[in-house]
C-alpha cells in the first residue's frame, strides 16, 4: 500500500513525459499500479474480513440454534473432547471417537456441524480413532470450560445458560457423556436355585472419568430422570458411576443403548 505522496511523485515522473517502464525501474513500483494511479490516485478503502459473532459473543448473548445437539455434543466434549488454539487464530475443537462406532462418529459429526458456527466438521482418520474435527474463533464461547491443562486438574462448572440447556435436554446430555467415556455391558453372578448354582446375567451402565466434577455433573443429571446409580472405586479411586438397577437400567436402555 503507497501513501499518496509516493503516487504523486511516480506520475509526476512520467508528467515529465518518461515511460511507465523507466519510472518503474528508477522507484520499483510496478507498472500496473503507475497505470492504475493516472485513474484514481486515493487508495481503495481496506477491506477487513466481516468478524461476526457468535450466539454467545453477540451484543445480546443467545443459546444455540439447536440445544438438542449442543447438549449432545457438550456430553462428548466434557468425555473425549479439547479444544486447541490454531496456527494463526482462532481454536479447532476435536472429538476422539472409536473406529468401533460407526454412528456415534456420525453422530458427533452431525453434533459439531451443527453447533459450530461456519456449520462445518471434519473426520481425521488416527490410530485406532476418528478425530472429529471443527474450526471456529468462537468454541472458548460456546465450551468455557476451555482452559489450561487436563479437565480433571482443574474446576469444571457449567454456565448457568449451559445448564438450563442441560435441565431442557437431560439424556442427550447423558448420552454425549456416555458416548465417550461409558459404555454399557453384560455382567454376570451365580445364585442357588432349588439347590442348584446357576449362572445369571444382567446389564449394567458405567460412566468412567477422573475429573469429580464431570462424574457430579453426570450423576447430578442421572438423578434427575430419575436413575439410580452407585459410585465404584477403581483401587482407591472413586471414577466409576454405575447403573445397576433394573429399572433405571431400562429407562437408559430407552433413551441411550448401546454404542453402535
Amino acid at each position: 500500500m503507497y501513501d499518496v505522496d509516493t503516487r504523486k511523485q511516480a506520475l509526476a515522473l512520467v508528467a515529465q513525459g518518461r515511460s511507465l517502464n523507466s519510472v518503474s525501474k528508477q522507484t520499483g513500483i510496478s507498472r500496473a499500479a503507475i497505470r492504475s494511479w493516472q485513474t484514481r490516485l486515493e487508495p481503495l478503502p481496506r477491506m477487513l474480513p466481516q468478524l461476526d459473532p457468535c450466539c454467545r459473543c453477540q451484543p445480546v448473548p443467545e443459546g444455540p440454534a439447536d440445544p438438542a445437539a449442543y447438549s449432545y455434543l457438550l456430553g462428548l466434549y466434557l468425555g473425549d473432547g479439547y479444544i486447541s488454539p490454531a496456527a494463526r487464530s482462532g481454536y479447532y475443537l476435536r472429538i476422539a471417537c472409536s473406529n468401533a462406532w460407526p454412528g456415534l462418529i456420525d453422530a458427533c459429526v452431525t453434533a459439531l456441524q451443527t453447533a459450530n458456527p461456519s456449520n462445518k466438521a471434519a473426520r481425521v482418520q488416527a490410530v485406532g480413532c476418528v478425530s472429529v474435527t471443527g474450526y471456529s474463533r468462537h468454541w472458548p464461547c460456546l465450551f468455557p470450560q476451555h482452559g489450561p491443562g487436563r479437565k480433571h486438574e482443574r474446576r469444571i462448572t457449567l454456565e448457568p445458560w449451559q445448564q438450563d440447556i442441560v435441565d431442557a435436554y437431560p439424556w442427550e446430555f447423558i448420552r454425549g457423556l456416555i458416548h465417550s467415556d461409558g459404555c454399557r455391558i453384560t455382567n454376570w453372578t451365580t445364585r442357588l436355585v432349588a439347590g442348584e448354582r446357576k449362572r445369571y446375567d444382567y446389564p449394567r451402565y458405567f460412566f468412567t472419568n477422573k475429573s469429580d466434577d464431570i462424574r457430579k455433573l453426570c450423576t447430578d443429571t442421572l438423578a434427575k430422570v430419575g436413575v439410580g446409580w452407585t459410585i465404584l472405586a477403581r483401587g482407591s479411586n472413586p471414577l466409576n458411576v454405575s447403573v445397576a438397577r433394573k429399572a433405571s437400567v431400562a429407562l437408559m436402555d430407552a433413551h441411550i443403548g448401546p454404542k453402535y
